[in-house]
């Protein structure tokens, strides 16, 4: 329930203001990609600003998260390195506590 409350109180005011971002933006840019030719560039588009923004911070966030991830790779290799580990030490725990109790034990012998 408090998920839910902090997450409406969170998201409900950060749409406002992407829809109010998008609002005050609207008016059309022209994109090229052509530095040489500024009058009849090769490939020009014409966006609204907002969607401009909001395609380029997208593509932030994905190249953000494609850098971390690939940063992070060395630690998920080890981390899955030592779960392999741990389970197969875990069944031979099993194995030598499963021989302990199978076999008697050893009565000492007085002097």
């Amino acid at each position: 329930m408090i998920r839910k409350i902090v997450t409406a109180v969170i998201l409900v005011p950060l749409a406002a203001i992407i829809i109010a971002f998008a609002v005050a933006n609207r008016q059309v840019v022209t994109v090229s990609f052509d530095p040489f030719d500024t009058v009849q560039p090769a490939y020009a588009a014409s966006v609204p600003l907002f969607v401009l923004i909001f395609i380029l911070v997208i593509f932030g966030v994905l190249l953000g998260g494609i850098a971390t991830w690939l940063r992070q790779a060395r630690w998920q290799w080890a981390a899955r390195r030592a779960e392999k580990e741990n389970h197969e030490l875990r069944l031979q725990l099993d194995l030598l506590k499963r021989d302990l109790a199978a076999t008697p034990p050893a009565r000492l012998s007085p002097p």
